[in-house]
This record gives structure tokens, sequence and C-alpha cells, in this order.
């Protein structure tokens, strides 16, 4: 039975009503696309002139405008699906001109078969298909400049536009050409993929999404930790730092061995005399001569007392450092976190994961 409920839901799907977009965007799209129009128009004008009774600027140009300013971080946004899918667009659409003569008949093949290019040439770009449709519609000085309109003014007009573009983007701090930003689970969350499984499934799949394999992996992990922090909370490297004895940076290195010795540790913070952290001096290093400044490691792990310990699990196993001094906001010691301590933060969130689970 269908119910208004049903109805309103199966209208969605009709509507497609996209992401809100924040005003910050929207006016850096506006103020992007303005001049990255202009500036192309302005640049042909100036470099090229008028040749002959070819536009300089072509009206795809707008369509990919909206792509490169307002979302740039589309693969259908970047820069060789810019250039190459309009470009490889004209001369699917110069080709059947030059085949059939009739625009009546080639205008469709021509957007067929710069789709299908595009495709193999991974340059999906949809003002590709405008461009396709422009070379056989676009008038006598169109399609009488040949194989020449795919380079001049369409390619140009495409080098101008992404250059630009870049250089926006550049100077508003974004991010273009687009980069997915490295994400690492927090710790305690299972992460049961990896980048090549979503390649794979992506590659089974029967739609085209618009958005990247590494873009999707970094909102599934984002996902995972903004879950696994509902369930357990945020913790903090304060809440289970260790409060040792760090070594003074006068201390001999047989005072420092004994040190080492006398708390079980691997590793000691070594401070100032007024408490900033001026190295980590470990078991690897006493076997050097000299004194412990001289032998420290001079750029340890630091971490805040409020950083979640999420962002330091992978500094701690990525193998170079396994332990993390917590300093105060001044950079004085306040405390050390071994892979031990890591471990058992761990294992505390397991246990009540799994309770959790039990008692739902």
């Amino acid at each position: 039975m269908t119910t208004p409920a049903s109805r309103l839901h199966s209208l969605a799907h009709w509507i497609g009503i996209q992401p809100a977009s924040t005003p910050t965007r929207i006016v850096q799209a506006f103020i992007g696309s303005a001049l990255g129009i202009l500036f192309t128009g302005m640049v042909m004008h100036l470099w090229l002139g008028k040749v002959g009774n070819l536009p300089l600027l072509v009206a795809p140009m707008g369509a990919s405008a909206v792509l490169l300013f307002a979302v740039p971080a589309s693969p259908l946004a970047q820069p060789w699906a810019i250039i190459g899918g309009n470009t490889i667009s004209a001369l699917s659409g110069i080709v059947w001109m030059k085949l059939i003569g009739d625009p009546a008949w080639a205008a469709g093949l021509a957007v067929a078969t710069a789709i299908a290019m595009m495709s193999l040439g991974r340059c999906l770009h949809p003002p590709g298909g405008a461009v396709a449709l422009t070379t056989v519609i676009g008038g006598p000085a169109v399609v009488g400049a040949g194989w020449g309109f795919a380079f001049l003014p369409v390619a140009v007009n495409c080098l101008l536009l992404v250059g630009i573009g870049w250089l926006y983007h550049a100077a508003v701090r974004g991010n273009y050409p687009h980069r997915a930003a490295a994400y690492v689970a927090p710790p305690g969350s299972s992460v049961g993929y990896t980048i090549a499984d979503v390649d794979d499934v992506l590659a089974h799949y029967d739609d085209l999404l618009d958005v990247s394999s590494e873009d999707l992996d970094t909102l599934f992990r984002q996902v995972e930790s903004r879950a696994w922090r509902r369930l357990h909370g945020v913790i903090r490297c304060e809440q289970i730092m260790r409060m040792v004895e760090p070594l003074a940076l006068e201390a001999t290195l047989d005072e420092a061995t004994r040190a080492l010795a006398a708390q079980g540790l691997r590793a000691l913070p070594v401070v100032a005399q007024d408490g900033h952290v001026e190295g980590l001096l470990g078991l690897a290093q006493l076997a050097g001569a000299g004194s412990v400044a001289a032998a420290m490691e001079t750029s340890p792990c630091l971490a805040s007392g409020d950083t979640p310990i999420d962002e330091v699990l992978p500094i701690l196993s990525g193998g170079r450092y396994h332990e993390a001094i917590v300093v105060d906001p001044q950079g004085r010691y306040a405390g050390l976190i071994t892979q031990t301590e890591l471990l058992g933060a761990l294992w505390r969130g397991h246990i009540a994961e799994a309770i959790a689970q039990k008692s739902v």
C-alpha cells in the first residue's frame, strides 16, 4: 500500500536535494568563477586578438567553471578532466561533422562519442558534451575551422581556466588539484578494509560516483572515528600518561643507565632546570660516549595533555618513536606515554565496547 510518506520519499529521489553549501564556499565559488571567466576572456583577447569569426571564449567554459570553483574536489573537475575532456569532445564533434556533414545526424553521435572517449581516457567532464555539440551546431565559422577549433580556442581556454583556478585555490588555501586527506583510524576501531577493497567495489558498482576512492576511504574512516568516540568518549593524553622522574640535562650516561634500570623504562625525557623538555634518551643512546645532552634524541614526539590519544597512536606505532612526552603549554615536562599505556587504553576500550554490545 502506498502511503503519503512513501510517496514523499519517492519524490525526494526525483528532486535529488544536494547537501547545503557553506556561505564561505558560495562566496569563493562566486569570486573564483567570475575571475576565471574574466581573465580567460581577457587573455584570449589581448594575446590572440580576433581569429576570424571564431569565439575566443566558448560557452561550455561556463559549465567547466562551475565544477572548477564550486566542486573542486570532484574527479570531474580535475585538470585532466577539464583539459582532456573538453579537447577530446571537440575532436569527437569534428570527426562526425567531417564524416556526415549534417548537424542533425552528427549532433547525437558527437555527444555519444565524446562520452565514450572521455570515459576511456578517464577524463569524463560533463561540459565536454556541450563542447561536442558546439563543434556541430556552432555555425560555418566553427565548422570551417576544422581540427584547429579543438586547440584554439577550446584547449587554450581550458589551459587558461585551469591555470587561473589553480592560482585562485592556492590563494584561498584550497586543495586543487584535489588530494584526499590522509586519515588514521582511532585506537580500537575495527577497520576491516583497505583502499584496494574500495577500488574493487567501485569497479563493480553499476553507477559512476562523483567521488574518488581516496575520499571515500577518508570519509569511512572518519565515520568510524566518530562512532568510536561516541561509544568511548575522547581519551586524552593527560588521562593515561605516566609520571616518571626525568633526566637532568647535566646528567651523565652512567646516571642515565641507573635511572632507566630503576624505573624499568626504555627511555626517559631529558629536561632543563626550568622543566622545559630538551630531548629523550633511550637505551640505544647509552652505547655512545659523552653526556646525556650529546647522546639524547633532540626531536622527540611531544604532545599536549589535551591531545586525543588517537592522534598519538599512529606516531608511536610508526616505528621511529616508542614514547611520547606530554608537555604543558609552555613546553615543560608533564608526563610520559609509552606503548604500554596505549595498549592499556585500547584494552579498556575493547572491554567497554564488549560490555555495551552485550547489554543491548
